[in-house]
C-alpha cells in the first residue's frame, strides 16, 4: 500500500480568517468551550488545524472550536492539497476514528492523578473524565469490572452524536432493566 502526504504545508493564519466548513457535523457544549479555553491558556497551541484551498479561502476540516476561541491570534494550519470530496470525507471520519480507540483506565487514571491541573475548567473536565457521572471511585471498578464483564457477559458499544444522546439512551436502556454504564472516548 502506497500512503501520500497530503499537507502542503504548515501555515500560520489569522483564525478569524479561516472559513468553517458548513459540512462541520461536530457541536461543542460550554463544558468543552470552557475546557478548551482552559488548556489553551495553560499550554497553548500544540496541535494544528486541517484545512484545504478553496476559491474563497482555506476551509477547515479539523480544528473549528479552536479557530472560534481564538479569532484574532494566528494560528497553525496543516494547509492540505485534498479535493473538496476528500475533505468531506476526512471531516466524516477523524473523529469517529479516533473514537474507535479503546481506552487504558489504569493509565488514564494514572497520568490524570499525575497532573498539576491549575485551570478550572479543565479539572472539572478531568474530574468528570475520572468519575464519568459514576462513583468516585469508577476507574477503578471500571478496570476491575472489564476482566469480570468479559467473561460473563455480551457487550454492545454504541457511539452517540453527542452527550445528549448519550444520556437520553442511558436512561431508556437502564429503565428497561439493562445493566450500562456511559465511557468518554
Amino acid at each position: 500500500m502506497q500512503i501520500k502526504n497530503r499537507i502542503k504545508e504548515l501555515r500560520q493564519v489569522k483564525a478569524s480568517e479561516l472559513l468553517p466548513n458548513p459540512k462541520n457535523w461536530r457541536t461543542h457544549p460550554v463544558e468543552q468551550s470552557n475546557a478548551l479555553r482552559g488548556v489553551l491558556s495553560e499550554i497553548g497551541y500544540a496541535d494544528a488545524l486541517i484545512a484545504y484551498e478553496t476559491d474563497n479561502g482555506l476551509m477547515l476540516i479539523d480544528g473549528h472550536l479552536r479557530a472560534e476561541t481564538t479569532p484574532d491570534m494566528e494560528v497553525p494550519v496543516l494547509v492540505t492539497d485534498l479535493s473538496s470530496e476528500e475533505a468531506d470525507k476526512l471531516l466524516a471520519t477523524l473523529d469517529p476514528l479516533a473514537a474507535m480507540a479503546n481506552s487504558d483506565t489504569q493509565a488514564l487514571l494514572a497520568l490524570v492523578e499525575s497532573l498539576d491541573i491549575q485551570n478550572e475548567s479543565i479539572g472539572s473536565m478531568l474530574d468528570s473524565l475520572k468519575n464519568n457521572g459514576q462513583s468516585p471511585n469508577f476507574i477503578e471498578e471500571l478496570a476491575v469490572d472489564e476482566t469480570n464483564m468479559l467473561n460473563s457477559n455480551f457487550e454492545v458499544l454504541v457511539v452517540c452524536i453527542d452527550e445528549n444522546q448519550q444520556r437520553e439512551l442511558l436512561e431508556r436502556f437502564m429503565k428497561e432493566g439493562l445493566q450500562c454504564r456511559s465511557l468518554i472516548s
